[in-house]
This record gives structure tokens, C-alpha cells and sequence, in this order.
């Protein structure tokens, strides 16, 4: 009796462990994001953990405000806002519907090639990013 007592206790706990530790790597971080002093109306945050084992987290730029759960330690972080150059259309036909042409705002040193870093730690945080479009 006393062996399925503890079979029993066993398999209820480890899903109720394995559950708390996938969560308690998290942390809320949110923000604001301009540029050049301006709050962007949207583009998009991704958050890239230097250490490769943890998720990648992101989140949408909305009237310059962002919310992402994010892994605990040191991430590297890539900014995207676009802008619209121009629109195309997509079929040539005399009413084809048209698409807007984006164009990235900032320089790959925030994107692509990013230089900005982020050290993630126990609780919530609130992390505002000013960049320069040059």
C-alpha cells in the first residue's frame, strides 16, 4: 500500500514541477521604443538569448509600447521598425490591387547586425529603447 501511496504522489508532482520550471525562466519585460525622440507607431522587438539554449521572445511595437515574456540572462536584441516608401501593384491589370513598400527605418547595428544587448533578471522589467536613425 504504502509503495502505490508514493506512485501515485510521484506522478501527480512531476507534471506540477515540470510545469513551474517552464514558466519561472520568464520575466515581463515592456518598454517604449523611438526614434530619433519620436514613439514609433509599430514594427517589432525580438529578444535572441546569447547562450542558444533558451526560446527566442518577441513582441509587436504598437503606438511605441512593447510586452514580451523573456528569458532569464543576456539577449540579444533586434529592433524593427518599417516605414512606407511607396506601393506597387500586384498583378499588371488596370485594377489590380496595390501593396505598400517597406522600407527599415533603422541601421542593421539594431537589426540585423544588432549591437543591442539585454541582461534579464528575476522579476519585471521595464526597458525603453531611444535610437538615432543614423
Amino acid at each position: 500500500m504504502l509503495r502505490f501511496l508514493f506512485l501515485v504522489l510521484s506522478i501527480l508532482t512531476v507534471p506540477t514541477l515540470l510545469g513551474c520550471g517552464d514558466s519561472s525562466g520568464l520575466v515581463k519585460v515592456s518598454g517604449t521604443v523611438s526614434v530619433d525622440g519620436k514613439l514609433s507607431d509599430k514594427g517589432g522587438i525580438t529578444f535572441i538569448p546569447v547562450d542558444g539554449q533558451s526560446p527566442t521572445a518577441g513582441a509587436e511595437i504598437i503606438d511605441g509600447k512593447y510586452t514580451s515574456m523573456v528569458p532569464l540572462g543576456e539577449s540579444k536584441v533586434q529592433i524593427r521598425i518599417p516605414k512606407v516608401v511607396g506601393t506597387r501593384k500586384l498583378y499588371n491589370t488596370p485594377d489590380s490591387p496595390e501593396q505598400e513598400i517597406l522600407e527599415e527605418v533603422l541601421p542593421p547595428k539594431y537589426n540585423n547586425q544588432t549591437e543591442l544587448i539585454l541582461v534579464v533578471e528575476g522579476g519585471s522589467m521595464q526597458k525603453d529603447w531611444d535610437l538615432p536613425s543614423e
